[in-house]
């Protein structure tokens, strides 16, 4: 009877220990996050997780570079104990998925994310691995107030990008900026390259050096080689978002997700409503930019505890969180959170319109999809610079193209991607 008692009252303190928020013994996760907006975000919403499952989270906090530098090292070493971790697909995905350090998630509902994005969730086996938590796309940022004191439209071509650089550009204001520091410029170089129908791979085999391919690197050089800022080829966003928040920039084609930092009033210098956002202009053979999960979400393969594990992911990219990032201007993968009728009345209509083209039209990828990735970049940023310095009349921009291709073979070949 004494037993039975005593019996009794653990049970009663462990179900006290929940319904009033304590963190049950035993149930604790180590999680990795990014330090980026929704890592933030994360990082002040969990003690509502905490409290309500009685699930005790060991966060983290780290950029991004080491954050990957940390998983690789603890999964290659199999010391790890984290369980949940945010990452990036485009720079990691092929590598951690290959290495079985995604667990896969083969109850988690996808049904609420663009068809257009999906790629990048899933392994080579076409199982899914991570959850899409951030997405972002190509766009046109432009100044209003100089477009109207000029007379020029909203370019939805590249001539008609070319000929509003062209009559925007003077000693003060630079007609265009795009990312011109070499492996940085990728990224934004992948649009234009879409656009005049190329692409960076294709079956596992580089072909930026194709006529397409060769063409569209020209003209992102012709363009910011004549029209872009003085030290073009040395700024990557972080060094052009100053620039044109200073308003020496007319144009700028770059991410989305930078949106709401370009109009923050804290940071620049120009009114909000003298800046506008627009679908990055139609190539000669079609638009279509990209649209990329920059950051997901996964639970680890060496995790030992798969179903709190399993539980912080359910809750970590809930349509209601999804729906707070938006309100802090977060560019979330969900498509609910798109269509939520407090976020509309929120978010910028041009940004809305831009995303919901992207999702459309968009293509995945904004880089070589390969595990050697940062390597791959560096090859193809040596092009674009030398399309830069010589405003897109290098000779020898074809040959340098051709040579770097057979390189990123190479490397695709050491994978062991090469042709897949």
């Amino acid at each position: 009877m004494k037993k039975k008692l005593i019996a009794t009252a653990l049970v009663a303190l462990s179900s006290l220990c929940f319904s009033t928020g304590g963190l049950a013994q035993g149930k604790e996760i180590r999680v990795l996050l990014a330090n980026h907006p929704y890592g933030e975000l994360l990082k002040g919403a969990i003690p509502e997780f905490e409290k309500s499952t009685g699930i005790k989270v060991n966060f983290e906090s780290l950029q991004e570079s080491q954050l990957t530098q940390k998983l690789t090292t603890e999964f290659a070493t199999k010391s790890s104990s984290v369980d949940v971790f945010m990452t990036r697909p485009l720079q990691e995905g092929i590598m951690f998925s290959k290495n079985g350090w995604y667990d896969t998630l083969a109850s988690y509902d996808f049904s609420d994310y663009p068809k257009a994005i999906m790629g990048v969730a899933s392994g080579a086996d076409g199982k899914p691995y991570l959850v899409p938590l951030v997405t972002e796309w190509q766009v046109l940022y432009y100044r209003k107030d100089l477009f109207q004191k000029a007379g020029v439209k909203v370019p939805t071509t590249f001539a008609e990008l070319e000929e509003a650089a062209k009559k925007l550009n003077s000693d003060d204001v630079a007609g265009l900026a795009s990312r011109g520091k070499g492996a940085a410029a990728v990224t934004q170089l992948s649009s234009y390259i879409y656009n005049y129908g190329g692409r960076y791979l294709d079956q596992g085999k580089a072909v930026f050096d194709t006529p397409q391919a060769v063409d569209a690197i020209r003209y992102y050089g012709k363009l910011l080689g004549n029209y872009g800022p003085k030290g073009v080829t040395s700024m990557s966003w972080e060094n052009i978002m100053p620039v044109f928040q200073a308003g020496k920039i007319a144009m700028w084609t770059d991410a989305s997700v930078f949106y709401g930092q370009i109009v923050d009033p804290a940071k620049t210098q120009i009114p909000a409503e003298n800046f506008g956002i627009a679908n990055l202009p139609a190539g000669p053979k079609t638009n279509s930019p990209f649209i990329v999960v920059s950051w997901g979400m996964a639970v680890s393969g060496q995790s030992k505890n798969k179903e709190l594990a399993n539980q912080f992911l359910n809750w970590a990219t809930s349509k209601e969180l999804a729906k707070r990032g938006m309100l802090t201007n977060i560019t979330m993968a969900r498509v609910s959170a798109w269509q939520d009728k407090e976020v509309l009345a929120k978010v910028n209509p041009g940004l809305v319109e831009t995303q919901v083209f992207a999702a459309q039209n968009g293509y995945p990828f904004d880089r070589p999809y390969m595990s050697a990735v940062g390597q791959a970049r560096d090859l193809i940023g040596e092009v674009v610079i030398e399309a830069i310095n010589t405003k897109g009349e290098s000779p020898k921009l074809a040959e340098m193209a051709k040579e770097r291709a057979a390189k990123v073979d190479e490397l695709l070949k050491e994978a062991g991607e090469y042709g897949k």
